[in-house]
Protein backbone atom coordinates (compact mmCIF):
# COMPACT_ATOMS: atom_id res chain seq x y z
CA UNK A 1 0.00 0.00 0.00
CA UNK A 2 1.20 3.52 -0.74
CA UNK A 3 1.82 6.16 1.93
CA UNK A 4 -1.10 8.05 3.50
CA UNK A 5 -0.13 11.23 1.62
CA UNK A 6 -0.17 9.33 -1.69
CA UNK A 7 -3.47 7.63 -0.77
CA UNK A 8 -5.10 11.04 -0.25
CA UNK A 9 -4.01 11.96 -3.79
CA UNK A 10 -5.00 8.59 -5.29
CA UNK A 11 -8.45 8.83 -3.68
CA UNK A 12 -8.82 12.43 -5.00
CA UNK A 13 -9.60 13.68 -1.49
CA UNK A 14 -9.75 17.40 -0.81
CA UNK A 15 -8.89 18.39 2.73
CA UNK A 16 -10.64 21.49 4.04
CA UNK A 17 -8.54 24.20 5.69
CA UNK A 18 -7.35 23.00 9.10
CA UNK A 19 -9.98 24.29 11.54
CA UNK A 20 -9.07 26.86 14.14
CA UNK A 21 -10.23 26.62 17.78
CA UNK A 22 -13.60 28.25 18.45
CA UNK A 23 -12.99 28.50 22.22
CA UNK A 24 -10.08 28.02 24.64
CA UNK A 25 -8.45 24.76 23.49
CA UNK A 26 -6.00 23.38 20.92
CA UNK A 27 -7.23 21.38 17.94
CA UNK A 28 -4.52 18.79 18.60
CA UNK A 29 -1.91 18.11 21.27
CA UNK A 30 1.11 15.86 20.75
CA UNK A 31 2.32 14.03 23.85
CA UNK A 32 5.26 11.72 23.21
CA UNK A 33 4.14 9.44 20.40
CA UNK A 34 0.44 10.20 20.85
CA UNK A 35 -1.56 12.87 19.04
CA UNK A 36 -4.81 13.77 20.79
CA UNK A 37 -7.21 15.40 18.35
CA UNK A 38 -9.99 17.55 19.82
CA UNK A 39 -13.60 17.13 18.77
CA UNK A 40 -14.07 18.17 15.15
CA UNK A 41 -17.26 18.81 13.24
CA UNK A 42 -18.12 18.26 9.59
CA UNK A 43 -16.20 21.18 8.10
CA UNK A 44 -16.53 21.65 4.35
CA UNK A 45 -13.98 23.24 2.00
CA UNK A 46 -15.98 26.50 2.05
CA UNK A 47 -15.57 26.54 5.88
CA UNK A 48 -19.29 25.93 6.48
CA UNK A 49 -20.49 23.07 8.67
CA UNK A 50 -22.97 20.28 7.98
CA UNK A 51 -25.81 20.77 10.44
CA UNK A 52 -28.92 18.78 11.29
CA UNK A 53 -30.27 15.98 13.39
CA UNK A 54 -30.34 12.32 12.40
CA UNK A 55 -33.82 10.86 12.66
CA UNK A 56 -35.36 14.30 12.20
CA UNK A 57 -34.01 16.23 9.22
CA UNK A 58 -31.09 14.07 8.06
CA UNK A 59 -30.92 10.59 6.56
CA UNK A 60 -28.45 7.91 7.56
CA UNK A 61 -26.51 8.49 4.33
CA UNK A 62 -26.33 12.24 4.99
CA UNK A 63 -25.06 11.52 8.49
CA UNK A 64 -22.47 9.09 7.18
CA UNK A 65 -21.29 11.76 4.72
CA UNK A 66 -21.07 14.27 7.60
CA UNK A 67 -18.87 11.81 9.52
CA UNK A 68 -16.66 11.37 6.44
CA UNK A 69 -16.37 15.15 6.09
CA UNK A 70 -15.42 15.32 9.77
CA UNK A 71 -12.68 12.82 8.99
CA UNK A 72 -11.35 15.08 6.27
CA UNK A 73 -11.24 17.97 8.76
CA UNK A 74 -9.36 15.76 11.23
CA UNK A 75 -6.88 14.76 8.52
CA UNK A 76 -6.34 18.47 7.80
CA UNK A 77 -5.56 19.10 11.48
CA UNK A 78 -3.24 16.09 11.69
CA UNK A 79 -1.35 17.22 8.59
CA UNK A 80 -1.18 20.81 9.87
CA UNK A 81 0.12 19.62 13.25
CA UNK A 82 2.64 17.01 12.07
CA UNK A 83 3.55 18.39 8.64
CA UNK A 84 2.64 15.11 6.92
CA UNK A 85 0.09 12.33 7.28
CA UNK A 86 2.97 9.93 6.70
CA UNK A 87 4.03 10.54 10.32
CA UNK A 88 0.91 8.71 11.55
CA UNK A 89 1.65 5.14 12.65
CA UNK A 90 -1.94 4.18 13.46
CA UNK A 91 -5.31 5.30 14.74
CA UNK A 92 -5.74 4.18 18.33
CA UNK A 93 -9.17 5.42 19.44
CA UNK A 94 -12.17 7.21 17.97
CA UNK A 95 -15.05 8.74 19.92
CA UNK A 96 -17.94 9.64 17.63
CA UNK A 97 -20.97 11.67 18.66
CA UNK A 98 -24.11 11.87 16.55
CA UNK A 99 -26.71 14.64 16.86
CA UNK A 100 -29.90 12.57 16.78
CA UNK A 101 -33.40 11.93 18.05
CA UNK A 102 -34.02 9.60 20.99
CA UNK A 103 -35.28 6.84 18.72
CA UNK A 104 -32.36 6.94 16.23
CA UNK A 105 -30.33 3.76 16.74
CA UNK A 106 -27.77 3.74 13.93
CA UNK A 107 -24.98 5.83 15.45
CA UNK A 108 -22.33 3.17 14.58
CA UNK A 109 -23.43 3.22 10.92
CA UNK A 110 -23.09 7.03 10.86
CA UNK A 111 -19.59 6.99 12.36
CA UNK A 112 -18.62 4.38 9.75
CA UNK A 113 -18.31 7.35 7.37
CA UNK A 114 -15.27 8.39 9.40
CA UNK A 115 -13.94 4.88 10.02
CA UNK A 116 -14.11 3.88 6.35
CA UNK A 117 -12.18 7.03 5.39
CA UNK A 118 -9.45 6.28 7.95
CA UNK A 119 -9.15 2.72 6.60
CA UNK A 120 -8.93 4.06 3.03
CA UNK A 121 -6.13 6.48 3.98
CA UNK A 122 -4.14 4.42 6.53
CA UNK A 123 -5.08 0.83 5.63
CA UNK A 124 -5.47 -1.53 8.58
CA UNK A 125 -3.57 1.01 10.71
CA UNK A 126 -6.62 3.26 10.30
CA UNK A 127 -8.82 0.83 12.24
CA UNK A 128 -8.75 1.40 16.00
CA UNK A 129 -10.95 1.11 19.05
CA UNK A 130 -14.15 3.11 18.70
CA UNK A 131 -17.24 4.40 20.45
CA UNK A 132 -20.31 5.83 18.70
CA UNK A 133 -22.97 7.51 20.80
CA UNK A 134 -26.06 9.63 20.27
CA UNK A 135 -26.60 13.11 21.70
CA UNK A 136 -29.72 15.21 21.75
CA UNK A 137 -27.66 18.27 20.82
CA UNK A 138 -24.20 19.15 19.54
CA UNK A 139 -22.55 22.60 19.29
CA UNK A 140 -24.05 24.77 16.57
CA UNK A 141 -26.42 21.92 15.66
CA UNK A 142 -23.57 20.10 13.84
CA UNK A 143 -24.57 16.62 12.72
CA UNK A 144 -21.48 14.82 14.02
CA UNK A 145 -18.53 15.50 16.31
CA UNK A 146 -15.52 13.18 16.42
CA UNK A 147 -12.37 13.14 18.50
CA UNK A 148 -9.53 10.64 18.22
CA UNK A 149 -6.07 9.59 19.29
CA UNK A 150 -3.29 8.63 16.86
CA UNK A 151 0.07 7.00 17.45
CA UNK A 152 2.65 9.10 15.58
CA UNK A 153 6.38 9.25 15.04
CA UNK A 154 8.22 10.52 18.10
Amino acid sequence: MSTPEKRVQELHLTLPPAPKPVAVYKTAVKFGTLLYVSGHGPLKADKSLITGRLGQDMTLEQGKEAARQTGLAILATVKDTLGSLDKVKRLIKTFGMVNCTDDFLDQPKVINGFSELMKDVFGDDGIGARSAVGHNSLPGNIAVEIECIFEVEG
